[in-house]
């Protein structure tokens, strides 16, 4: 397992940026956009390998002096990320507003033999950017344009941009979007890297399922530093490293200045015709389940009910497709469990699947459902939707964007475990849920396994059609607990990872791909899946995250990063080297 390094600066909480499920790519890889498009002739994407395209890119304000230093006021909050475990002291941050920048940036790096890590402006769950190993840190979270460009048919994406924003924008100038995460601070650049998911992607699919082009830096075997632009019609080297980016993760093969977004089978020239359009309108609504009144019958109902509804509705094309749930099964210091649902209101008999739905999840609990009047996991309170309510899709996204309380705090420290899931819940892993879930040792009520309706249009497309495998799954889920104190960090890690191993005892304590589960999500990292100590099950941690596409992943690192220059933790790893 890699050293983690914890702040020992008593004001290191106070360094963190807004937003949780923001991935800070660990050492390249984020996206870009602007307003009006303009062609650049100096701009380095000229150089794009043949299959790739010429770069376009607006102006952006550059920062007045790019370059922080331990002396400069802004350099404690560029330090460390949301969460105050990972704390870096680089020799100085970068701010880079362009491709020509970030070229210039890795130029310098490579030149004086520095170690980089690459942050799109949000946030990491592991130790990716902020380590003690890291003498530069490379900060792309200016760079928050986002736009149409006509030269390439697709939205550009910035890196630095986060998810409300690119939101809004997709939103209210052409009424599209893509289906992306819930949490407003994520930042695109990680967010797109890993896969990126949320409320629609049952719906739609992944975002990475709608992305066409990527302009990324990339060092070569004799240090040179050139940026190439690859599409989704790129074959070869380009086409390899197109792919790497729909799932294989940030932080591994240069750095992503620029992300293109254009849906397959999209066509004509009218930009709201070349990616998903947006929904007008959204049936939402919020249950809570008190602990008090659940008892183990009532949470194996539950749970069950889950299970099924989830396995039966796990394939595309269906009116159910278009509903998503979140369910926080809270520790039981919080006092209930909350579950978020959502669907498009001019689906299919919209009103009649999310009738049928919380039909299904609460048949034969003998608990009273009530309004979530207190905040659950990272969701308000939002007893006005104990009654379902149509909001305009975009209103319902900034209420659940926006009031985020568990992430939030400037001295927060956190831990996250993630699982896809093929089947539903085991008799014993809902042992070990109940067991854990009710420690009365345990006094954390922001302490939660946050299960994620997955499936639908996601299990539509091939396993190895994007770097991302997981395509045969009906949820997924977060396990995460957060807290304050550097010395409860034994406490907390030793609560989560106890949880975690035990609902995967019989795999070695990780969920070894098979009949029943698929794996983990590389945009909720855990370096622990690296750790024979933790990963007992002599799986490599890089099957755990994707299976069979890591090979494919080796040789695009092997022909875009020879030098292993982009690395971090959980890297991918040249084709000469281990997996373990």
């Amino acid at each position: 397992m890699t050293t983690q390094h914890t702040p020992t600066d008593p004001h290191a909480g106070d360094r963190s940026s807004t937003g949780r499920r923001t991935f800070l790519i660990g050492a390249a890889g984020t996206a870009a956009a602007g307003a009006l498009v303009a062609l650049d002739p100096a701009s380095p994407a000229a150089t794009a390998a043949p299959g790739g395209s010429t770069g376009l890119r607006t102006p952006a304000p550059r920062p007045s002096d790019p370059v922080v230093t331990p002396e400069d006021s802004r350099y404690l909050d560029l330090m460390t990320g949301n969460n105050a475990r990972f704390v870096a002291e680089p020799e100085y941050v970068r701010l880079i507003s362009s491709a020509r920048d970030a070229e210039a940036a890795v130029r310098a790096a490579v030149r004086t033999g520095k170690k980089v890590s690459v942050r799109s402006g949000g946030h990491c769950f592991a130790d990716f950017v902020c380590n003690p190993e890291v003498e530069v840190i490379l900060d792309l979270s200016t760079m928050t344009n986002v736009y149409y460009d006509e030269g390439m048919r697709a939205f550009a994406v910035e890196p630095g941009a986060r998810l409300l924003h690119v939101y809004e924008k997709l939103f209210k100038g052409w009424g599209v979007t893509i289906p992306g995460g819930i949490c407003y601070g994520v930042g695109a650049g990680g967010h797109i890297a890993g896969g990126g998911y949320g409320l629609l992607s049952r719906s739609h699919g992944l975002v990475v399922d709608h992305l066409y082009a990527v302009e990324v830096v990339t060092v070569d075997a004799r240090g040179r530093v050139r940026t190439r632009v690859a599409t989704r019609d790129s074959r070869g080297a380009l086409g390899d490293l197109w792919w790497a980016h729909t799932g294989g993760g940030g932080g591994n093969f240069g750095i992503v200045t620029k992300y293109w977004f254009r849906s397959p089978g999209a066509h004509g020239t009218d930009p709201a015709e070349q990616l998903v359009k947006a929904p007008s309108r959204v049936l939402v609504s919020a249950l809570s389940f008190p602990w008090d009144e659940v008892d183990r019958p009532a949470f194996d109902r539950l749970m069950t009910n889950w299970n099924e509804w989830h396995e039966r509705y796990r394939g595309p094309g269906t009116p159910e497709s278009h509903l998503s749930s979140l369910f926080n099964l809270n520790h039981r210091a919080h006092g209930s469990l909350g579950m978020f649902t959502q669907i498009d209101a001019d689906a299919p008999d919209a009103a009649g699947v999310l009738r049928r739905f919380i039909e299904k999840i609460t048949d034969g609990v003998a608990v009273t459902a009530a309004p979530m009047a207190t905040p659950s996991g990272e969701l308000a309170a939002m007893p006005e939707f104990f009654d379902t309510q149509e909001l305009s899709w975009m209103q319902a996204t900034r209420t659940v964007a926006t009031n985020n309380p568990t992430i939030n705090s400037p001295t927060s420290r956190g831990m996250h475990k993630s699982a896809y899931f093929k089947k539903g819940f085991t008799p014993q892993q809902l042992d070990v849920m109940w067991e854990q879930l009710r420690r009365p040792d345990f006094t954390n009520p922001d302490t939660m396994m946050v299960v994620f309706s997955f499936g639908g249009q996601v299990n539509a497309v091939s396993p190895d059609a994007t770097a991302n495998v997981q395509r045969d799954s009906i949820f997924k889920i977060c396990l995460q607990t957060f807290w304050q104190d550097e010395s409860d960090d034994e406490f907390y890690l030793g609560w989560e990872r106890e949880t975690f191993e035990a609902m995967f005892a019989r795999t070695g304590g990780v969920p070894v791909p098979d009949d029943a589960v698929d794996g983990c999500y590389i945009n909720y990292p855990d370096t622990d899946m690296a750790d024979p100590a933790r990963n007992r099950s002599g799986v490599p941690w890089s099957t755990l995250y994707y299976k069979d596409n890591y090979p494919r992943l080796q040789r695009a690192k092997q022909e875009w990063d020879p030098r292993n220059f982009f690395t971090h933790s959980l890297g991918i790893e040249l084709p000469e080297t281990t997996s373990r």
